[in-house]
């Protein structure tokens, strides 16, 4: 298992939340300029999925350390030490990065992201507790149940203020998609630490992008069905990095995961995805943040900071 030094790991977790709030963004803003409907958000997502897998194959197949984990991943399937069904974790992925070209334009990356956080920690909670993760089953503790309760009061305090510009029944909607995408990823993480302790990160991020493209092909080709067009792919580069955010993440996540846990893993990323998510659109002149709006978000990181701080005895590196 590859171990980090501990004042390495708060700070890459951070950063893996934040590239999950980059990522968002971008992808949301790569499906509004491709067209509209559900194949524009299908679409975005099969290109920042597609990227990633493009990225990240030329790694293992290109370098030897890529090569041999390729040979570890395989060795522990023949072996028994990882099953099938755990190799899945990018339809997790998948839900993810469709939910972000579907929502983010219509409620905006900050609410978007803060309702993914709730998911995250309502499922991280379910994760571990169910022993799904790398280090098997860890009950439900005070830290856990708070960092779980001021998530959904964010997400609730930001949806209200976020209807004063949509309608209800959209807002509600959309934010419930993100949401369960959230609990989906807290599943991932459990998954991607079970491949990675097997094959490693390298290995485990090229199957997550591998088994999301196939099935992001499939919900584009679905898409085609719904109302809806595509103008073409925009020319600005910097809307395609969503593969390399999603890179990021997943790595570090597969790393951590081993050392942590998921709920760890989850709270840390919570924070780095919240406090991103809230600058971006701070620092948007088209988007008009308002108190309630800065608000849900601070209940989201005050959550992540009660949590932290209550579970000495709960969680430690291992």
């Amino acid at each position: 298992m590859t171990r980090l030094p501990a004042a390495a790991g708060v700070p890459l977790m951070l950063i893996a939340g934040a590239a999950v709030a980059l990522q968002s963004r971008v992808n949301g803003v790569l499906a509004q300029e491709i067209g509209e409907g559900l194949r524009a958000g299908a679409l975005a997502a099969v290109v920042s999925f597609g990227s990633g897998l493009a990225v990240i194959s030329l790694v293992v197949f290109g370098l030897p350390a890529g090569r041999a984990s390729s040979a570890r991943l395989r060795e522990g399937l023949r072996q028994g030490r990882i099953r099938w069904p755990e190799l899945l974790g990018g339809l997790s992925g998948a839900y993810f990065v469709a939910s972000q070209g579907i929502a983010v334009g219509v409620i905006g990356v900050a609410l978007f992201i803060v309702a993914f956080t709730a998911g995250q920690s309502l499922g991280s909670l379910a994760v571990d507790h169910l022993g799904y993760g790398p280090g098997g089953r860890q009950h439900a503790s005070p830290a856990r149940v708070v960092a779980a309760v001021f998530a959904v009061a964010g997400v609730l305090v930001k949806a209200f203020d976020q209807i004063s510009t949509a309608s209800v029944a959209v807002t509600v909607g959309l934010a419930a998609l993100a949401l369960g995408a959230g609990a989906a990823q807290a599943l991932q993480h459990a998954l991607n630490g079970r491949v990675s302790a097997v094959g490693g990160p390298l290995v485990t991020t090229a199957n997550n992008f591998a088994v999301g493209t196939l099935a992001l092909l499939v919900f584009l080709a679905v898409s085609f069905g719904v109302d809806g067009r595509i103008d073409g792919l925009p020319a600005s580069p910097e809307l395609y990095l969503g593969g390399v955010f999603g890179i990021t993440f997943i790595v570090i996540a597969a790393i951590t995961v081993q050392q942590y846990g998921v709920l760890v893993l989850g709270l840390c990323m919570i924070a780095g995805q919240v406090v991103t998510a809230e600058l971006v659109e701070i620092l948007d002149p088209d988007v008009e943040v308002g108190v309630l709006g800065l608000v849900g978000g601070g209940l989201a990181v005050t959550g992540v900071l009660v949590a932290l701080a209550l579970r000495p005895r709960d969680v430690t590196p291992r």
